[in-house]
């Protein structure tokens, strides 16, 4: 309740290094998670979101919970918080934390895809892909 009442992380990072949107076409939620990462690790994590107490307060505890963390810790954290999460949720409210899992991921693979130049503003570069 605390995180639904009181949400942290709140918001958009301007400029952010990885972004990731998701949406549920069932229960028609939307979601968007921003990251900037530091020394490969999350030094900030905000979200925000169209929906549901509980995408607000699942949302507001993974982005609390992965601060600090590596992207491959914050990827498993992220698959622990889920558990602990959808064990207090009713079943009809799981794709609320999916949501947010899925938006991490496609945030990380974002970040992961410009470091690696497959990706730029403005789209996909295929000049920069590795030929066979």
């Amino acid at each position: 309740m605390e995180h639904f009442q009181n949400p942290k992380n709140v918001g958009e990072i301007s400029d952010a290094d990885g972004v990731g949107t998701v949406g549920n076409a069932s229960c028609g939620d939307i979601m968007q998670m921003f990251i900037r990462v530091n020394d490969n690790k999350i030094a900030e994590a905000t979200f925000k979101t169209f929906g549901c107490g509980a995408a607000i307060a699942t949302s507001s505890i993974l982005t609390d919970r992965i601060k600090g963390a590596t992207l491959d810790e914050a990827l498993k954290i992220s698959e622990e918080t889920s558990k602990e999460i959808l064990s207090q949720l009713p079943k009809d409210k799981t794709p609320c934390f999916t949501i947010a899992m899925d938006a991490l991921r496609l945030a990380i693979e974002e970040y992961r895809c410009k470091r690696m130049g497959i990706h730029e503003k403005g789209g996909f570069d295929s000049t920069k892909m590795e030929k066979d």
